[in-house]
Protein backbone atom coordinates (compact mmCIF):
# COMPACT_ATOMS: atom_id res chain seq x y z
CA UNK A 1 0.00 0.00 0.00
CA UNK A 2 1.26 3.37 -0.93
CA UNK A 3 2.80 5.33 2.31
CA UNK A 4 3.46 2.65 4.49
CA UNK A 5 6.82 1.90 3.30
CA UNK A 6 8.69 0.42 5.04
CA UNK A 7 6.11 -1.68 6.72
CA UNK A 8 4.25 -4.43 4.68
CA UNK A 9 2.36 -8.08 5.37
CA UNK A 10 5.04 -10.20 6.78
CA UNK A 11 7.98 -7.55 7.41
CA UNK A 12 9.39 -7.38 10.89
CA UNK A 13 8.50 -4.63 13.26
CA UNK A 14 9.66 -3.58 17.17
CA UNK A 15 7.12 -1.95 19.15
CA UNK A 16 9.03 -0.25 22.22
CA UNK A 17 6.92 -0.09 24.79
CA UNK A 18 4.30 -2.51 26.24
CA UNK A 19 1.17 0.06 27.71
CA UNK A 20 -1.91 1.22 26.43
CA UNK A 21 -0.69 2.74 23.02
CA UNK A 22 2.07 -0.40 22.64
CA UNK A 23 -1.04 -2.50 23.01
CA UNK A 24 -2.47 -0.54 20.43
CA UNK A 25 0.19 -0.62 18.01
CA UNK A 26 0.43 -4.83 18.34
CA UNK A 27 -3.46 -5.11 17.47
CA UNK A 28 -3.20 -2.82 14.12
CA UNK A 29 -0.06 -4.26 13.00
CA UNK A 30 -1.20 -7.94 14.26
CA UNK A 31 -4.28 -7.18 11.93
CA UNK A 32 -2.46 -5.48 9.31
CA UNK A 33 0.09 -8.92 9.05
CA UNK A 34 3.15 -7.38 10.43
CA UNK A 35 5.91 -9.67 12.32
CA UNK A 36 5.84 -7.17 15.60
CA UNK A 37 8.03 -8.04 18.55
CA UNK A 38 7.49 -5.90 21.95
CA UNK A 39 10.46 -4.75 24.11
CA UNK A 40 9.81 -3.20 27.41
CA UNK A 41 11.83 -3.05 30.68
CA UNK A 42 9.83 -4.39 32.59
CA UNK A 43 10.23 -8.40 33.29
CA UNK A 44 6.88 -8.64 34.59
CA UNK A 45 5.30 -6.83 31.45
CA UNK A 46 7.49 -8.84 29.03
CA UNK A 47 6.35 -12.75 30.78
CA UNK A 48 2.43 -10.96 30.35
CA UNK A 49 2.94 -10.58 26.68
CA UNK A 50 5.29 -13.37 25.97
CA UNK A 51 2.67 -15.41 27.83
CA UNK A 52 0.00 -14.88 25.41
CA UNK A 53 1.81 -15.29 22.50
CA UNK A 54 3.55 -11.81 21.51
CA UNK A 55 7.18 -12.10 20.62
CA UNK A 56 8.67 -10.20 23.52
CA UNK A 57 12.14 -8.93 24.58
CA UNK A 58 14.14 -6.79 26.93
CA UNK A 59 14.55 -3.11 25.51
CA UNK A 60 18.38 -3.25 25.89
CA UNK A 61 18.62 -6.52 23.56
CA UNK A 62 15.98 -4.74 21.20
CA UNK A 63 18.96 -1.94 20.92
CA UNK A 64 21.81 -4.63 20.20
CA UNK A 65 19.81 -6.06 17.66
CA UNK A 66 18.14 -2.64 16.10
CA UNK A 67 19.23 -3.51 12.97
CA UNK A 68 17.30 -6.40 12.23
CA UNK A 69 13.88 -4.34 12.18
CA UNK A 70 13.27 -2.18 8.99
CA UNK A 71 10.94 -0.12 11.36
CA UNK A 72 10.52 0.59 15.09
CA UNK A 73 6.72 1.97 16.17
CA UNK A 74 7.25 3.79 19.32
CA UNK A 75 5.31 4.56 22.82
CA UNK A 76 5.02 8.21 22.77
CA UNK A 77 6.83 8.96 26.28
CA UNK A 78 10.00 7.11 24.45
CA UNK A 79 12.33 10.86 23.98
CA UNK A 80 14.73 10.56 20.74
CA UNK A 81 17.87 9.91 23.18
CA UNK A 82 16.52 6.76 24.60
CA UNK A 83 18.94 4.34 23.84
CA UNK A 84 16.95 2.68 21.91
CA UNK A 85 15.63 5.01 19.64
CA UNK A 86 19.14 6.99 19.56
CA UNK A 87 19.97 3.04 18.26
CA UNK A 88 17.23 3.53 15.35
CA UNK A 89 18.40 7.05 14.27
CA UNK A 90 22.08 5.72 14.20
CA UNK A 91 21.11 2.71 12.68
CA UNK A 92 18.63 4.36 10.08
CA UNK A 93 15.75 2.60 10.89
CA UNK A 94 12.88 4.70 10.84
CA UNK A 95 10.63 5.21 13.95
CA UNK A 96 6.82 6.23 13.64
CA UNK A 97 4.56 6.87 17.09
CA UNK A 98 1.20 5.25 17.12
CA UNK A 99 -0.52 8.69 15.53
CA UNK A 100 1.62 8.35 12.60
CA UNK A 101 0.77 4.30 12.31
CA UNK A 102 -2.77 5.65 12.45
CA UNK A 103 -2.15 8.11 10.13
CA UNK A 104 -0.86 6.19 7.69
CA UNK A 105 -2.62 3.33 7.73
CA UNK A 106 -5.72 5.81 7.84
CA UNK A 107 -4.80 7.37 4.65
CA UNK A 108 -3.81 4.18 2.76
CA UNK A 109 -7.77 3.31 3.28
CA UNK A 110 -7.22 0.41 5.59
CA UNK A 111 -9.93 1.23 8.01
CA UNK A 112 -12.42 2.46 5.27
CA UNK A 113 -12.97 5.80 3.61
CA UNK A 114 -10.29 8.32 5.25
CA UNK A 115 -11.68 10.09 8.15
CA UNK A 116 -10.91 13.92 8.69
CA UNK A 117 -8.74 14.81 11.25
CA UNK A 118 -9.39 17.98 13.86
CA UNK A 119 -6.26 18.09 15.52
CA UNK A 120 -6.28 20.36 18.86
CA UNK A 121 -2.59 20.40 20.38
CA UNK A 122 -1.04 23.61 23.03
CA UNK A 123 0.64 23.72 26.35
CA UNK A 124 -2.65 24.53 27.77
CA UNK A 125 -5.83 24.22 27.11
CA UNK A 126 -5.83 20.70 24.71
CA UNK A 127 -8.06 18.61 26.57
CA UNK A 128 -10.97 21.14 27.27
CA UNK A 129 -11.04 22.56 23.62
CA UNK A 130 -11.01 19.26 22.12
CA UNK A 131 -14.25 18.01 24.50
CA UNK A 132 -15.48 21.26 23.35
CA UNK A 133 -15.20 21.03 19.63
CA UNK A 134 -16.68 17.24 20.29
CA UNK A 135 -19.74 18.60 21.68
CA UNK A 136 -19.96 20.78 18.59
CA UNK A 137 -19.66 18.37 16.24
CA UNK A 138 -22.31 16.28 18.05
CA UNK A 139 -24.24 19.36 18.17
CA UNK A 140 -24.56 19.74 14.46
CA UNK A 141 -25.23 15.84 13.74
CA UNK A 142 -22.36 15.32 12.59
CA UNK A 143 -20.91 11.62 13.06
CA UNK A 144 -17.87 12.54 15.17
CA UNK A 145 -15.21 10.84 17.30
CA UNK A 146 -13.03 11.77 20.63
CA UNK A 147 -9.60 10.34 20.93
CA UNK A 148 -5.87 10.19 21.25
CA UNK A 149 -4.17 11.78 24.18
CA UNK A 150 -7.50 12.92 25.79
CA UNK A 151 -7.96 9.20 26.16
CA UNK A 152 -8.41 6.13 23.61
CA UNK A 153 -5.56 5.96 21.40
CA UNK A 154 -6.45 6.80 17.63
CA UNK A 155 -5.47 3.17 16.75
CA UNK A 156 -8.28 1.50 19.21
CA UNK A 157 -10.37 3.97 17.52
CA UNK A 158 -9.98 3.01 14.17
CA UNK A 159 -10.16 -0.42 14.85
CA UNK A 160 -13.69 0.10 16.40
CA UNK A 161 -14.81 2.34 13.96
CA UNK A 162 -14.15 0.26 10.64
CA UNK A 163 -17.55 -1.19 10.30
CA UNK A 164 -19.62 2.03 10.21
CA UNK A 165 -16.52 5.02 9.68
CA UNK A 166 -16.73 8.29 11.53
CA UNK A 167 -16.54 11.07 8.99
CA UNK A 168 -14.59 13.16 11.56
CA UNK A 169 -12.11 12.70 14.59
CA UNK A 170 -11.50 15.48 17.29
CA UNK A 171 -7.83 14.26 18.13
CA UNK A 172 -6.28 15.69 21.21
CA UNK A 173 -1.91 14.98 20.30
CA UNK A 174 0.66 15.90 22.45
CA UNK A 175 3.84 17.28 21.71
CA UNK A 176 5.22 13.45 22.31
CA UNK A 177 3.27 12.29 20.10
CA UNK A 178 3.60 14.80 17.29
CA UNK A 179 7.18 14.85 17.55
CA UNK A 180 6.94 10.67 16.01
CA UNK A 181 3.95 11.80 13.33
CA UNK A 182 5.90 13.54 10.84
CA UNK A 183 3.56 12.71 8.11
CA UNK A 184 0.34 13.96 9.50
CA UNK A 185 -1.50 16.32 7.46
CA UNK A 186 -4.65 17.02 9.46
CA UNK A 187 -7.99 18.64 7.92
CA UNK A 188 -7.58 21.28 10.29
CA UNK A 189 -5.61 21.74 13.32
CA UNK A 190 -4.87 24.36 16.24
CA UNK A 191 -2.31 25.46 18.20
CA UNK A 192 -3.41 26.87 21.55
CA UNK A 193 -0.53 28.40 22.86
CA UNK A 194 3.40 27.51 23.14
CA UNK A 195 4.91 28.07 26.81
CA UNK A 196 7.83 26.00 28.32
CA UNK A 197 6.99 22.45 28.88
CA UNK A 198 8.50 19.19 28.66
CA UNK A 199 12.34 20.57 28.22
CA UNK A 200 14.01 17.43 29.72
CA UNK A 201 11.91 15.35 26.78
CA UNK A 202 12.49 17.95 24.13
CA UNK A 203 15.66 19.64 25.04
CA UNK A 204 15.12 22.77 23.59
CA UNK A 205 11.66 25.47 23.45
CA UNK A 206 12.38 25.42 19.62
CA UNK A 207 12.08 21.58 19.49
CA UNK A 208 8.83 21.29 21.19
CA UNK A 209 7.56 24.07 19.29
CA UNK A 210 8.62 22.46 16.08
CA UNK A 211 6.47 19.53 17.25
CA UNK A 212 3.42 21.28 18.27
CA UNK A 213 3.83 23.15 14.62
CA UNK A 214 3.17 19.67 12.48
CA UNK A 215 -0.62 19.97 13.59
CA UNK A 216 -0.58 23.12 11.07
CA UNK A 217 0.68 21.45 7.88
CA UNK A 218 -2.53 20.28 6.57
CA UNK A 219 -5.15 22.18 5.27
CA UNK A 220 -6.51 24.81 7.89
CA UNK A 221 -4.00 26.23 10.30
CA UNK A 222 -4.92 27.82 13.09
CA UNK A 223 -3.35 29.24 15.99
CA UNK A 224 -4.03 31.73 19.01
CA UNK A 225 -2.91 34.98 18.28
CA UNK A 226 -2.65 36.67 21.49
CA UNK A 227 0.31 33.63 22.66
CA UNK A 228 3.66 35.28 20.78
CA UNK A 229 5.33 31.76 20.28
CA UNK A 230 1.91 29.93 18.64
CA UNK A 231 1.34 33.23 16.66
CA UNK A 232 4.52 33.15 15.39
CA UNK A 233 4.30 29.57 13.33
CA UNK A 234 1.40 30.78 11.87
CA UNK A 235 3.66 32.12 8.45
CA UNK A 236 5.51 29.03 8.47
CA UNK A 237 2.59 26.63 8.37
CA UNK A 238 2.11 24.62 4.77
CA UNK A 239 -1.50 24.54 5.44
CA UNK A 240 -3.15 26.66 2.60
CA UNK A 241 -5.82 28.20 4.68
CA UNK A 242 -4.03 30.08 7.51
CA UNK A 243 -6.74 31.70 10.86
CA UNK A 244 -6.28 33.08 13.93
CA UNK A 245 -7.89 33.90 17.20
CA UNK A 246 -7.50 36.13 19.71
CA UNK A 247 -9.20 37.68 23.35
CA UNK A 248 -10.04 41.13 21.34
CA UNK A 249 -11.83 42.16 18.16
CA UNK A 250 -10.95 40.23 15.08
CA UNK A 251 -9.99 41.29 12.19
CA UNK A 252 -10.66 39.52 9.00
CA UNK A 253 -9.67 35.86 8.51
CA UNK A 254 -9.75 35.62 12.51
CA UNK A 255 -12.22 34.54 15.51
CA UNK A 256 -12.28 36.79 18.41
CA UNK A 257 -14.45 38.60 20.61
CA UNK A 258 -16.46 41.99 20.16
CA UNK A 259 -19.20 43.46 22.31
CA UNK A 260 -19.47 40.29 24.50
CA UNK A 261 -19.34 38.01 21.62
CA UNK A 262 -17.88 35.79 20.03
CA UNK A 263 -17.23 36.22 16.60
CA UNK A 264 -16.21 34.92 13.29
CA UNK A 265 -14.40 36.54 10.82
CA UNK A 266 -12.59 33.90 9.15
CA UNK A 267 -15.08 31.12 7.69
CA UNK A 268 -17.34 33.87 7.11
CA UNK A 269 -17.73 37.76 6.40
CA UNK A 270 -19.67 38.57 10.07
CA UNK A 271 -20.56 35.62 12.21
CA UNK A 272 -22.16 35.97 15.44
CA UNK A 273 -21.08 32.48 17.18
CA UNK A 274 -22.21 33.01 21.02
CA UNK A 275 -22.17 35.08 24.36
CA UNK A 276 -18.93 35.01 26.18
CA UNK A 277 -20.53 34.61 29.19
CA UNK A 278 -22.13 31.75 28.03
CA UNK A 279 -18.59 29.82 28.10
CA UNK A 280 -18.56 28.00 31.46
CA UNK A 281 -14.76 27.80 31.79
CA UNK A 282 -13.71 30.23 34.09
CA UNK A 283 -11.33 33.16 32.56
CA UNK A 284 -9.79 34.23 29.92
CA UNK A 285 -8.83 30.56 29.01
CA UNK A 286 -11.97 29.82 28.51
CA UNK A 287 -13.05 31.92 26.05
CA UNK A 288 -9.60 30.94 24.28
CA UNK A 289 -10.18 27.54 24.42
CA UNK A 290 -14.20 28.32 22.86
CA UNK A 291 -12.75 30.22 20.18
CA UNK A 292 -10.51 27.74 19.09
CA UNK A 293 -13.09 25.09 18.95
CA UNK A 294 -14.69 27.58 17.19
CA UNK A 295 -12.61 28.07 14.34
CA UNK A 296 -12.04 23.79 14.29
CA UNK A 297 -15.84 23.03 13.93
CA UNK A 298 -16.66 26.24 11.49
CA UNK A 299 -13.55 25.11 8.97
CA UNK A 300 -15.60 21.90 8.49
CA UNK A 301 -18.86 23.83 8.04
CA UNK A 302 -20.64 23.45 11.39
CA UNK A 303 -23.41 26.27 11.70
CA UNK A 304 -23.21 29.00 14.84
CA UNK A 305 -26.42 27.63 16.70
CA UNK A 306 -25.01 24.59 17.27
CA UNK A 307 -21.42 25.99 18.36
CA UNK A 308 -23.73 27.92 21.08
CA UNK A 309 -25.90 25.24 22.05
CA UNK A 310 -22.75 22.77 22.60
CA UNK A 311 -21.00 25.36 24.68
CA UNK A 312 -24.44 26.57 26.62
CA UNK A 313 -24.64 22.24 27.69
CA UNK A 314 -20.87 21.89 27.99
CA UNK A 315 -19.30 20.85 31.11
CA UNK A 316 -16.21 21.40 32.36
CA UNK A 317 -14.21 17.95 32.75
CA UNK A 318 -12.48 16.13 36.22
CA UNK A 319 -9.55 18.37 37.65
CA UNK A 320 -10.08 20.89 35.30
CA UNK A 321 -11.11 24.48 37.07
CA UNK A 322 -13.53 21.94 38.98
CA UNK A 323 -15.31 23.93 42.30
CA UNK A 324 -15.07 21.32 44.96
CA UNK A 325 -16.70 23.14 47.52
CA UNK A 326 -17.87 26.56 49.25
CA UNK A 327 -17.59 27.15 52.49
CA UNK A 328 -17.20 29.73 54.95
CA UNK A 329 -17.30 32.28 51.52
CA UNK A 330 -13.95 30.55 50.29
CA UNK A 331 -14.13 28.55 47.24
CA UNK A 332 -11.89 25.43 46.51
CA UNK A 333 -10.86 24.38 42.96
CA UNK A 334 -9.27 21.39 41.59
CA UNK A 335 -7.57 22.70 38.73
CA UNK A 336 -4.80 19.84 39.16
CA UNK A 337 -4.88 19.21 35.16
CA UNK A 338 -2.43 22.25 35.62
CA UNK A 339 0.87 20.30 35.13
CA UNK A 340 2.87 23.91 33.66
CA UNK A 341 3.63 26.80 34.77
CA UNK A 342 1.70 27.79 31.70
CA UNK A 343 -1.30 26.30 32.25
CA UNK A 344 -1.03 27.53 36.72
CA UNK A 345 -0.76 31.25 35.61
CA UNK A 346 -4.04 30.88 33.25
CA UNK A 347 -6.19 29.04 35.95
CA UNK A 348 -4.86 32.21 38.79
CA UNK A 349 -5.92 34.47 36.38
CA UNK A 350 -9.33 33.68 36.42
CA UNK A 351 -9.95 34.40 39.86
CA UNK A 352 -9.11 37.90 41.88
CA UNK A 353 -7.71 36.45 44.96
CA UNK A 354 -6.12 32.79 45.48
CA UNK A 355 -4.29 31.13 47.67
CA UNK A 356 -2.44 29.41 45.61
CA UNK A 357 -1.29 25.22 46.13
CA UNK A 358 1.40 24.76 43.47
CA UNK A 359 4.56 22.46 42.97
CA UNK A 360 5.47 19.45 41.95
CA UNK A 361 7.43 18.32 39.21
CA UNK A 362 8.95 21.38 36.41
CA UNK A 363 10.15 18.99 34.13
CA UNK A 364 13.13 21.67 33.12
CA UNK A 365 10.65 24.34 32.75
CA UNK A 366 10.80 28.27 34.09
CA UNK A 367 7.73 29.38 36.24
CA UNK A 368 9.50 33.14 37.56
CA UNK A 369 7.88 35.09 34.58
CA UNK A 370 4.82 33.46 35.04
CA UNK A 371 4.85 34.23 38.91
CA UNK A 372 5.35 37.60 38.24
CA UNK A 373 2.23 38.16 36.11
CA UNK A 374 0.56 36.80 38.69
CA UNK A 375 1.70 38.30 41.78
CA UNK A 376 -0.90 40.58 42.46
CA UNK A 377 -3.95 37.89 42.52
CA UNK A 378 -1.78 36.25 45.74
CA UNK A 379 -3.24 36.44 48.57
CA UNK A 380 -1.28 33.22 49.88
CA UNK A 381 0.93 29.96 48.80
CA UNK A 382 1.18 26.27 50.06
CA UNK A 383 3.95 24.54 48.01
CA UNK A 384 3.90 21.10 47.74
CA UNK A 385 6.61 18.25 46.12
CA UNK A 386 10.26 18.25 44.60
CA UNK A 387 10.67 21.48 43.08
CA UNK A 388 8.67 23.08 45.46
CA UNK A 389 11.71 25.61 46.07
CA UNK A 390 11.91 26.81 42.25
CA UNK A 391 8.31 28.29 42.93
CA UNK A 392 9.34 30.08 46.40
CA UNK A 393 12.05 31.47 44.78
CA UNK A 394 9.69 33.37 42.35
CA UNK A 395 7.71 34.17 44.94
CA UNK A 396 10.76 35.64 46.84
CA UNK A 397 11.72 37.85 43.75
CA UNK A 398 8.06 39.17 42.45
CA UNK A 399 5.78 38.60 45.31
CA UNK A 400 7.93 39.21 48.54
CA UNK A 401 4.88 40.44 51.18
CA UNK A 402 3.10 36.81 50.09
CA UNK A 403 2.71 34.25 53.14
CA UNK A 404 4.10 31.31 51.77
CA UNK A 405 3.97 27.88 53.34
CA UNK A 406 6.50 24.60 52.81
CA UNK A 407 4.86 21.24 53.05
CA UNK A 408 8.01 19.08 53.60
CA UNK A 409 8.39 15.34 53.56
CA UNK A 410 10.42 13.01 55.15
CA UNK A 411 14.18 13.46 54.39
CA UNK A 412 13.19 17.51 53.69
CA UNK A 413 12.19 17.72 56.91
CA UNK A 414 15.57 17.65 58.46
CA UNK A 415 16.22 20.58 56.82
CA UNK A 416 13.79 22.28 57.92
CA UNK A 417 12.74 23.54 61.21
CA UNK A 418 9.94 25.68 62.34
CA UNK A 419 10.32 28.52 60.47
CA UNK A 420 12.10 29.98 58.07
CA UNK A 421 12.54 33.76 56.59
CA UNK A 422 10.23 36.60 55.10
CA UNK A 423 6.88 35.14 56.18
CA UNK A 424 7.72 31.61 55.20
CA UNK A 425 6.78 28.61 57.57
CA UNK A 426 7.21 24.65 57.16
CA UNK A 427 4.51 22.45 57.88
CA UNK A 428 6.42 19.05 58.57
CA UNK A 429 4.91 15.47 57.40
CA UNK A 430 5.53 12.30 58.45
CA UNK A 431 4.11 9.44 56.16
CA UNK A 432 4.35 6.01 55.02
CA UNK A 433 4.86 5.23 51.29
CA UNK A 434 1.00 4.05 50.57
CA UNK A 435 -0.28 7.20 51.89
CA UNK A 436 2.07 10.44 51.35
CA UNK A 437 -0.57 12.40 48.76
CA UNK A 438 -3.15 12.14 51.43
CA UNK A 439 -1.19 13.55 54.07
CA UNK A 440 0.49 15.72 52.23
CA UNK A 441 -2.80 17.56 50.60
CA UNK A 442 -4.38 17.53 53.87
CA UNK A 443 -1.38 19.19 55.55
CA UNK A 444 -2.02 21.77 52.34
CA UNK A 445 -5.32 22.41 52.58
CA UNK A 446 -4.93 22.70 56.28
CA UNK A 447 -2.46 25.66 55.63
CA UNK A 448 -4.41 27.22 52.72
CA UNK A 449 -7.59 27.40 54.72
CA UNK A 450 -6.04 28.98 57.81
CA UNK A 451 -4.91 31.85 54.84
CA UNK A 452 -7.72 32.35 53.01
CA UNK A 453 -10.71 35.40 54.15
CA UNK A 454 -14.47 34.92 52.31
CA UNK A 455 -13.60 35.68 48.74
CA UNK A 456 -10.85 34.11 48.59
CA UNK A 457 -10.32 31.02 46.53
CA UNK A 458 -8.04 28.18 47.28
CA UNK A 459 -7.01 26.75 43.82
CA UNK A 460 -5.14 23.68 43.50
CA UNK A 461 -2.90 24.96 39.93
CA UNK A 462 0.51 22.94 41.15
CA UNK A 463 2.26 24.18 37.79
CA UNK A 464 4.38 20.60 37.52
CA UNK A 465 3.72 17.09 36.87
CA UNK A 466 2.50 15.10 39.72
CA UNK A 467 4.85 11.64 40.21
CA UNK A 468 6.82 12.59 42.82
CA UNK A 469 3.78 12.34 45.45
CA UNK A 470 1.19 11.09 43.65
CA UNK A 471 -0.27 8.37 41.05
CA UNK A 472 -0.85 11.13 38.60
CA UNK A 473 -2.71 14.56 38.42
CA UNK A 474 -6.11 12.71 39.08
CA UNK A 475 -4.91 11.12 42.31
CA UNK A 476 -3.41 14.58 43.10
CA UNK A 477 -7.31 16.02 42.38
CA UNK A 478 -8.79 13.42 44.35
CA UNK A 479 -6.41 13.68 47.46
CA UNK A 480 -7.50 17.56 47.25
CA UNK A 481 -11.14 17.20 47.21
CA UNK A 482 -10.79 14.60 49.87
CA UNK A 483 -9.28 17.01 52.18
CA UNK A 484 -11.18 19.67 51.74
CA UNK A 485 -14.13 17.94 52.15
CA UNK A 486 -12.85 16.76 55.55
CA UNK A 487 -11.50 20.02 56.32
CA UNK A 488 -15.22 21.81 56.09
CA UNK A 489 -17.25 19.27 57.88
Amino acid sequence: MSGLEPLAPGAPVLVAGGGVTGRAALAALKRFGAAATLCDDDPATLRDYAESGVASMATSAATQRISDFPLVVTSPGFAPTTPLLAAAAAAGVPVWGDVELAWRLEAAGYYGPPRRWLVVTGTNGKTTTTSMLQAMLMAAGRRSLLCGNIGTPVLDLLEEDSAEPAELLAVELSSFQLHWAPSLRPEAGVVLNIAEDHLDWHGTLADYAAAKARVLNGTVAVVGLDDARAAALLDAAAAPVRVGFRLGEPAAGELGVRDGQLVDRAFSDDLTLLPAESIPVPGPVGVLDALAAAALARSVGVPAEAIAAAIASFRVGRHRAEVVAVADGITYVDDSKATNPHAAEASVLAYPRVVWVAGGLLKGASIDAEVARIASRLVGAVLIGRDRGEVAEALSRHAPDVPVVHVVTGEDADMHATAVVSGTYVTEVKHSSDDLGIRVMTAAVGAARDMAKPGDTVLLAPAGASFDQFTGYADRGDAFAAAVRAAIR
